[in-house]
């Protein structure tokens, strides 16, 4: 069972197997609850761009997350996306792999659990498809090509995401004073995508879809499949949960983006419990800086009244760090 998705064997078991089991303090049925009912929502819709900067900055000041309507997305799009993963997911196990495993150097994979090189506490109930999707094309060769017209619609979407990222962070650009542009070039060429499918789970009260951590990139913009709540927000030590909003984006900070604001803006921790029913599926959009772009507090935000709090390292190494120490290596990190 280790190792194989958990879409091939979910639905063999009346109980969570043993390496699914979370510890105690982890399980969602010890967990705090928080009072607070929901994350902010953003019209970007609006005529007033400076309140839209400034409920921008002030949710990813105090939540580090956010959702968006009004966003630009066109709703066919988003429903012909989210149809092609699930289609995808659905496909027999073998066609999956094959279709996922086209690049030698493993650029697209098809994974469960965390997909961490560190050793997991516990597994976690998912299986996940990645491939990057810069601008440039590159890599698309290798994405999969069923379902039918996965690559186009897919293309599509990656195209509007980007976007609609590169709209949002000038929007915090302006509002925290740095240039136009800040973030266009290296800080968000090599972006992926990731969709997540969760399987019902016979006992949601003891597993996790994914643990309590931080995104190791700049941004993420998150579409979740409708009527099914499941991703939750840390904030003062209890959970929020973040109900899905018809066709709508959560936008979530990601920690490059917290280093590089010095730690104005918060890369909230966050996790996905599990559901009984049904299947749950979500599209998530990493913004990613370059490899070799060096990752630090930026200059206008780091002064001699504000002490840089973290030091200045590639993103390479960062990443590395995150992926082989897990999503806690931050508390090392700072200066």
């Amino acid at each position: 069972m280790d190792g194989k998705l958990v879409s091939t064997w979910y639905n063999l078991h009346s109980s969570v197997p043993e390496s699914y089991v979370q510890p105690a303090e982890r399980q969602p049925c010890n967990a705090v609850l928080s009072t607070i009912k929901t994350i902010p929502v953003i019209d970007l819709g609006g005529h007033d761009r400076d309140d839209i900067i400034r409920n921008i900055v002030k949710s990813s000041e105090e939540y580090g997350f956010f959702q968006v309507v009004n966003h630009g997305v066109a709703k066919e799009l988003m429903d012909d996306t989210l149809r092609i993963f699930k289609e995808f997911h659905a496909m027999p196990a073998n066609e999956k792999l094959i279709e996922s495993s086209k690049d030698p150097n493993g650029s697209c994979k098809l994974y469960t659990s965390s997909g961490r090189n560190c050793a997991d506490v516990a597994k976690y109930w998912k299986d996940s498809l990645r491939h990057p999707c810069p601008p440039s094309g590159e890599f698309t060769e290798y994405w999969p090509e069923k379902p039918e017209g996965y690559r186009e619609i897919v293309g599509k979407y990656t195209q509007e995401l980007r976007a609609l990222g590169l709209r949002i962070l000038d929007l915090i650009s302006e509002g925290l004073g740095l240039s136009p542009n800040y973030f266009s070039e290296e800080l968000s060429a090599n972006p992926v995508l990731i969709s997540h499918n969760y399987p019902p789970c016979p006992e949601p009260s003891l597993t996790l879809g994914a643990s309590s951590h931080k995104d190791p990139n700049i941004l993420t913009i998150l579409f979740q499949e409708p009527n099914i709540t499941a991703l939750q927000v840390l904030k003062d030590g209890a959970w929020i949960p973040v109900e899905p909003i018809p066709n709508a984006f959560v936008v979530n900070m990601g920690l490059m983006l917290q280093i590089i604001t010095n730690g104005r803006l918060i890369g909230a921790e966050h996790r996905v419990i599990t559901n009984s029913s049904p299947n749950r599926h979500t599209i998530a959009y990493f913004i990613n800086p370059k490899k070799d772009a060096i990752i630090g507090p930026a200059k206008p935000l780091a002064s001699s009244t504000s002490q840089a709090i973290y030091p200045s390292m590639p993103f390479g190494e960062l990443l590395e760090n995150f992926m082989n120490k897990g999503p806690y290596f931050e508390a090392e990190f700072r200066l």
